[in-house]
């Protein structure tokens, strides 16, 4: 016992002390002075000596007891308050466990997705009655189906893998399967696999009906395949009536060029000539119009930026305008700044959307003249590009000057009438400055005239590379010996026409066999070579002539000349090993200048 504790049990005692000997003091006095009246017996220090050494031992026990019964009162008034404590803690814990018990058993019977449990040995151990829904089967008769019971076998085995792939406590897996329902009926379902992280083992899964969705999937996968279907009928139709179209313009465009340059007409027959040809020129343009629309609506537009000079565009797309403005009597003026920097955009596109206005200003214009401005604002390393083609011309109405960037859509009716043409070229080129992400629009005066324009936004560039080479031209004593491989009898004339004036002998194949005799048994500085063909078409030729040719450790160069002029046609065509395109109609230019540069130059095979 400490000290403390020893000190104040003694100063506890001593009141009982002082009681105890004054007590016996005053029995005593009582018993030996007022009693017996013998005084002298009355001996109080004796009495008070004895009595304190009585009461001394004795008080200190009964304060010591007295004591610890406080402590063992304290102590057992503090257990019963931590014990009903605990009592109220707990009755707190399970009104709350009963609340989440009632709330889980609430979720779990009114869950339309169904939760399940799988002990470690594969048992079902738990299953929400939203499974009586899904399946017709009750949470209990579920319980007690084997586990393939609902699915095939191969669907079987393919969840298995997914389950074991699982690891406890990690990510959950998810599998689509067809499940057979209690009436027989097939559904969908799409259940999520997760192994819990707790130790126990149990495999989660919550499964639900996906057949609704696996029907739009199915409609939308149908309706796509329809689509691409049609898409293809669409392609292949344009392909082929582009190709019976281009066929005979080749000779009409051909034939036409032909005799007015033969200088063997009479005036009214040359201007008659003329007018055959403008007339072809013009159902060639519609024919170019519909398959480039269609193409931009099927496949979009893919973008080739380069470096490319824009006033030489300019004066390129001017002067190929340039005679059919001088019929008209009309004047074709550039006019640029001074300095007009190079730009790394799709040269080709724009010059197809300046060569669109200048053709449109031509044809809208009967007297007065056309200007094309070319302006640039640079900014750091980018520049604003804005061209303009300003007309004299008959000009638009205000209300009509957004319809005409419509596609198959002009001014008006009588304009339609008057003028012709599709009402696509203005509509291609607003889909391709668009795409560029910049502006086109029109300025217009009805009466007056009109001036289209557009702005593109692009980094400069150098100036573009000048062409590695120059091609000689043909002259009578040429001497090139050229195979054309064509089905079409008035096309083998019509080449023979065009390239035997300038000395180039033109020997002619039929059909693909022919064809591939002719390189077997000659030689040649150039194969044309049509691609459509009876037999054998020009792609298998091609194929044939370079086997042929590859134990001679060089190929004479084949140019395809053919109709087929779509992206994907002209690039099986030098899959196939033809080196070069040539387009039907047949341009006498383009076809000298193709025959002089490719003539004589083999290569390696």
């Amino acid at each position: 016992m400490d000290t403390v504790g020893l000190k104040a049990r003694i100063l506890n005692a001593v009141p009982t002390i002082a009681l105890i000997a004054g007590a016996a003091l005053a029995a005593d006095y009582v018993l030996n002075v007022l009693i017996r009246g013998v005084p002298s017996a009355f001996t109080p220090v004796t009495t008070l000596i004895i009595a304190t050494a009585v009461a001394t031992p004795l008080s200190y026990w009964l304060t010591s007891q007295r004591l610890r019964l406080e402590e063992l009162r304290d102590a057992l008034s503090a257990s019963v308050e931590s014990k009903q404590k605990a009592i109220e803690e707990a009755e707190e814990a399970l009104a709350k466990y009963r609340e989440a018990d009632r709330l889980y058993r609430l979720l779990g019977d009114n869950l339309t997705d169904h939760v399940a449990l799988w002990s470690r040995r594969g048992e079902r151990i738990y299953s929400s009655p939203s499974i009586e829904r899904i399946s017709g089967y009750s949470a209990e008769e579920f319980l007690n189906l084997p586990p393939t019971a609902m699915v095939s076998e191969a669907d079987f085995t393919r969840v298995q893998g997914v389950i074991q792939s699982l690891t406890p406590g990690g990510p959950p897996a998810s599998a689509d399967y067809e499940c057979i329902r209690k009436d027989g009926s097939v559904i969908w379902l799409e259940s999520t696999y997760s192994r819990l992280g707790d130790g126990s083992g149990i495999l989660l899964v919550t499964s639900r009906d996906i057949t609704e969705r696996k029907r739009l999937e199915l409609d939308i996968a149908r309706a796509l395949e329809l689509a691409e279907a049609a898409s293809a009928a669409k392609s292949d139709f344009l392909a082929n009536m582009t190709h019976e179209l281009r066929t005979p313009l080749t000779a009409i465009i051909g034939f036409a060029e032909v005799l007015r340059r033969s200088g063997k007409l009479d005036e009214t027959s040359a201007r008659q000539a003329g007018h055959i040809l403008d007339a072809s020129n013009t159902l060639l343009s519609v024919v170019n119009d519909v398959l480039d629309f269609s193409r931009l609506e099927a496949a979009g537009l893919e973008l080739d930026p380069a470096p490319f000079d824009p006033a030489a565009m300019a004066s390129s797309c001017a002067a190929l305008v340039e005679e059919r403005a001088d019929a008209k009597g009309l004047a074709v003026v550039v006019e640029t700044a001074e300095t007009i920097a190079p730009m790394n955009l799709d040269g080709s596109r724009l010059s197809q959307v300046l060569l669109n206005f200048l053709s449109n200003a031509v044809k809208f214009t009967v007297h007065g003249g056309i200007t094309v401005r070319l302006l640039q604002r640079r900014a750091g390393d980018e520049a604003l590009l804005r061209v303009e083609v300003a007309d004299t011309g008959i000009g638009v109405a205000p209300e009509n000057r957004e319809a005409i960037f419509d596609r198959f859509s002009q001014a008006d009716a009588a304009v339609s009438r008057r003028f012709g043409g599709t009402g696509l070229g203005l509509a291609i080129s607003r889909r391709i400055i668009d795409h560029m992400g910049g502006r086109i629009g029109v300025d217009s005066v009805e009466g007056e005239g009109s001036t289209f324009w557009f702005e593109v936004r692009g980094p400069l560039a150098d100036a573009p590379s000048a062409p590695a080479e120059t091609v000689e031209t043909l002259n009578a004593e040429s001497g090139v010996r050229l195979l054309l491989v064509e089905d079409n009898a008035v096309n083998r004339e019509l080449v023979k026409a065009m390239l035997e004036p300038f000395g180039v002998i033109v020997e002619t194949a039929n059909d693909g066999v022919a064809g591939v005799e002719a390189m077997r048994q000659g030689e040649f500085d150039l194969v044309l070579m049509d691609v459509q063909m009876p037999v054998k078409d020009g792609l298998t030729a091609t194929r044939e002539i370079r086997a042929l040719e590859g134990a001679r450790g060089a190929a004479t160069p084949i140019i395809a000349m053919t109709a087929n002029v779509l992206p994907e046609q002209v690039a099986n065509c030098l899959a196939a090993g033809m080196d070069d395109h040539l387009g039907k109609p047949i341009s006498p230019s383009k076809l000298l200048e193709t025959v002089a540069r490719w003539s004589g130059r083999s290569h390696a095979a």
